[in-house]
């Protein structure tokens, strides 16, 4: 009991620290991040205005150049080719500037479109018609995960669980969600989903393998002390399990893993 009470704390622990609400609080970062991109591309196409005037400027001096060559020819032909010579570096030069901004520019414009996109994502999830029934409902959110539409399926998976908090089905729902994470190797968002299965959702089927998966993300954030919690308590509750061969391996892992800096 007092390592599982050590297991659960760990887990417990990384779940506060780690944990992000991500259905409550996503549309309030996209809006930040899609405010402070906008803001940046702004101030670079106002720089970008400043200097096209300079670029118009150092083309009419290379036009008036070129046109009076002849007048230029009663000079030195050195000191034609060094004012010249001038101009054209003062118009690279700019001509350099304005590329850069526009480079900026475009990147800023990718990186809002792509905020665009996940807000827009959002909104269509928002848009899917809510069943009434639960089962339906969750079965709408598992269709939805395998149809690939990972951001309606965690939006539907998040609201399951705010109306239905105390179901067993909110229990696999928190699971999907920690599996949705775990699958794109979004471990600060999958560990919060996982502790909250094991701390409310003790008797799921699915308990074991969220914490061999806990410990598979403890070992990848750097705390293999946690990672080891997790899986010995597999081993332990669940000897002859399929998760405990998994945990096995974990542990094995861990082994072979250089010591953490700073201990011996």
């Amino acid at each position: 009991m007092k390592r599982a009470a050590l297991s659960l704390g760990a887990l417990a622990l990384a779940a506060c620290f780690y944990s992000s609400e991500a259905g409550k609080t996503l549309e309030t970062r996209v809006d930040k991040l899609d405010k402070d991109l906008r803001a940046e591309q702004k101030a670079q196409a106002e720089k970008l205005d400043q200097q096209l005037p300079r670029i118009d400027q150092k083309v009419a001096e290379v036009t008036k150049a070129l046109d009076s060559l002849d007048q230029a020819s009663r000079r030195s032909g050195a000191d034609t080719s060094v004012q010249l010579q001038k101009v054209i570096e003062d118009l690279a030069q700019l001509r350099g500037q304005v590329e850069a901004y526009t480079h900026n520019l475009d990147a800023l414009q990718d990186r809002a479109a792509a905020v665009d996109k996940k807000a827009g994502d959002k909104k269509s999830a928002d848009d899917v018609p809510r069943p009434t029934d639960k089962k339906e409902f969750f079965a709408l959110a598992q269709s939805k995960a395998k149809a690939g539409d990972l951001t309606t399926a965690r939006a539907l998976y998040q609201d399951f669980i705010r109306k239905w908090p105390k179901d067993d089905l909110a229990g696999d729902a928190h699971f999907a969600l920690a599996e949705s994470f775990y699958g794109q190797d979004n471990c600060p968002e999958a560990l919060p989903e996982y502790g909250q299965l094991i701390k409310s959702f003790g008797k799921s089927k699915s308990v074991p393998l969220a914490y061999v998966r806990s410990g598979d993300c403890f070992a990848r954030l750097k705390n293999p002390e946690a990672a080891r919690l997790a899986y010995e308590q597999v081993v332990k509750d669940y000897p002859k399990s399929a998760e405990a061969k998994m945990a096995q391996k974990g542990l094995a892992g861990l082994k072979k893993s250089p010591p953490t800096k700073g201990k011996k």
